[in-house]
C-alpha cells in the first residue's frame, strides 16, 4: 500500500472511510503502547473528515492522539519529534491532484516510517490485526493549536533573523491553496520580508494552478515577480514539503541548480560533509561540493530514503532535485519554508544576487519526462528497460533504482514513480540538446513498449 512517500489514493474509490479506518487501526495495532500520536493534514477537501476519522481510530485502538489541524508535513514531522510522541499520522497526498489523498506515517524521531514498520502496518492490515479497546481503554483526543508557532520558532533559531529583518527582501510567495497557506507567510513576516501572496487562501480544490510547482503552473507567480520586481519568487507544493524559487528576473529556477547551490553552502559551512541525494540528482551537485570537502552519497528516490540514509551516515545536507530541501540541522525532513529561509539568509550573506549564485554552478542541464503506465504492467516495463536502451555507448549501468545508464555524453535514468501510475524519466548532459535527445528518445522507447503490452492484452 505504501509507495515512495506513503498511500496515496483517489477520494470515494480506494481511499474510502472504511480504508483509512482500518489502515489507522492497523497503525495503532503495530504502535500499542507507543502513543500518544500526533495527527495533522493538508488542506485538500477531504482531509479535515479523513483525519478526524484517523484520529478516532487511532484512540479506538488506545492511543491517545493530539490533533494539531492543517499544518505542512514538516511541521507535523516537527512536532512529532518536539512534542516526544510515539508517532504520528499525517493526511496528505502532497503534490498529486485533488481528487487524491493519502496517509503518511511518521515515526517517533520525525522521519517517516521505516519500510519495516510500513511493512508491518500492510501486514496487520491484510489479516485484519486491529487494535480495537473496550471503553476503559479507548485513548484520549484533545486539539492542540500551537503547532505552527513551534515550527515556525524552530525554523528561525536557524537563520541570521537579524539580518534578513535589516535586508527587508521583497519576496512573491505562491502557496499553491495548501498547507503553507498557514505558515510561510508568517514565516517572511517574521523575517521582516515585504511580502505579497498569490493562492494564499487553503482551497483543496487548488483553483489557482496544480498542486505541483512546475514552470508551467507558476507562470503567474513568474509574471508578478517581473512586474513589482522582487528579489525572489518562491512556491510550495500542497503539503509545503518542497519549495521551487524564481529569481529576480523572473526566471524559473530548476530544482536541481537550488539544492546544487543549498548543498555547496551546507558544505562551505561545515568544512566538509557528506551530502545525501537519489540518483535523479545532477553531477552538478559532486562538482560544486568537491572543492570544500564534500561527498555525495546517492540513494534510491524518496525522502524516507533520504532522511534514513542522513541520519545513519551524518550528512549534513541532503534532499531531491524537485524542490525538497533537507537541512540536518533543523530536522531530516523535507521543509519548503525551511528552505525559504535558508535561501534568503544565503542571498543576505553573499550580497548576491539569486541569478549570480545560480550562474556559478557547474554547468549541467537535468531534463525529465513523464511516460504513463498502468500499475499493472510497471514491473514488465522495468524488466525490459535495459533492453530499451542504446547501451553502445554505456560506460556504466546502475539498477540502484529502476535503471542508469551513464554514456560519454551524460547519463539518463528510467524508474517506475511510486505515487502516480507513470514512468519517470530523467537525463542529464553539459549539452541541453543532448540530454532532450537522451530524454525524448527514451520517453519513445518506453511509450512504445507500453502500448505494445496494452494492445497485446
Amino acid at each position: 500500500m505504501f509507495g515512495t512517500n506513503g498511500i496515496r489514493e483517489v477520494v470515494g474509490k480506494t481511499l474510502t472511510t472504511r480504508f483509512v479506518s482500518d489502515v489507522s487501526s492497523a497503525i495503532a495495532w503495530v504502535h500499542q503502547g507507543k502513543g500518544p500520536a500526533v495527527v495533522g493534514m493538508d488542506a485538500r477537501t477531504s482531509s479535515p473528515a479523513l483525519g478526524r476519522v484517523a484520529a478516532g481510530a487511532l484512540a479506538m485502538g488506545g492511543i491517545d492522539v493530539r490533533e494539531i489541524g492543517t499544518l505542512p508535513t514538516p511541521a507535523v514531522q516537527y512536532n512529532v519529534r518536539e512534542l516526544h510522541a510515539g508517532f504520528g499520522v499525517i493526511v496528505t497526498a502532497s503534490h498529486n491532484p485533488p481528487e487524491f489523498n493519502g496517509i503518511k506515517g511518521i515515526a517517533g524521531d520525525g522521519l517517516e516510517f521505516t519500510r519495516e514498520t510500513e511493512r508491518s502496518v500492510e501486514e496487520a492490515y491484510a489479516a485484519g490485526r486491529f487494535a480495537a479497546q473496550d471503553y476503559r481503554s479507548i485513548g484520549t483526543i484533545v486539539t492542540d493549536g500551537l503547532g505552527a508557532t513551534r515550527y515556525l520558532d524552530g525554523i528561525t533559531s536557524q537563520v541570521d533573523v537579524a539580518a534578513l529583518r535589516k535586508r527587508r527582501f521583497r519576496v512573491v510567495l505562491d502557496c499553491g491553496n495548501g498547507a503553507s497557506t498557514v505558515t510561510s507567510p508568517t514565516l517572511l513576516l517574521r523575517l521582516g520580508a515585504k511580502y505579497t501572496t498569490l493562492n494564499g487562501n487553503p482551497d483543496g480544490t487548488f483553483p489557482g494552478h496544480d498542486s505541483e510547482p512546475t514552470e508551467e503552473n507558476l507562470q503567474d507567480l513568474i509574471r508578478y515577480v517581473r512586474t513589482i520586481g522582487a528579489d525572489i519568487g518562491v512556491a510550495h507544493d500542497g503539503d509545503a514539503d518542497r519549495a521551487v524559487f524564481i529569481d529576480e528576473q523572473g526566471t524559473f529556477v530548476p530544482g536541481e541548480k537550488i539544492f546544487t547551490l543549498m548543498a555547496r553552502e551546507s558544505v562551505k559551512k561545515h568544512g566538509g560533509g557528506v551530502v545525501v541525494t537519489p540518483v535523479t540528482s545532477s553531477d552538478a551537485v559532486a562538482d560544486a561540493i568537491a572543492p570544500f570537502g564534500g561527498k555525495v552519497r546517492f540513494t534510491r528516490v524518496g525522502s524516507p530514503v533520504v532522511s534514513r540514509a542522513m541520519q545513519s551516515e551524518g550528512g549534513v545536507f541532503g534532499g531531491e532535485e524537485n524542490g525538497g530541501l533537507i537541512f540536518a540541522e533543523h530536522q531530516l525532513a523535507r521543509d519548503g519554508a525551511m528552505a525559504l529561509a535558508a535561501v534568503l539568509e544565503v542571498l543576505v550573506h553573499s550580497g548576491k544576487t539569486l541569478s549570480e549564485l545560480v550562474a556559478e554552478l557547474p554547468p549541467y542541464h537535468l531534463v525529465k519526462r513523464k511516460v504513463p503506465c498502468p500499475i499493472a504492467l510497471r514491473e514488465k516495463v522495468l524488466s525490459e528497460v535495459p533492453a530499451l536502451m542504446d547501451r553502445g555507448k554505456a560506460i556504466e549501468v546502475s539498477t540502484l533504482d529502476g535503471v542508469k545508464v551513464r554514456t560519454t555524453e551524460g547519463w539518463v535514468l528510467v524508474r517506475p514513480s511510486g505515487t502516480e501510475p507513470i514512468y519517470r524519466i530523467f537525463a542529464e548532459s553539459r549539452d541541453r540538446k543532448a540530454a532532450e535527445l537522451l530524454a525524448d528518445s527514451m520517453a519513445k522507447s518506453v511509450d512504445t513498449y507500453v502500448r505494445s503490452l496494452q494492445g497485446s492484452a
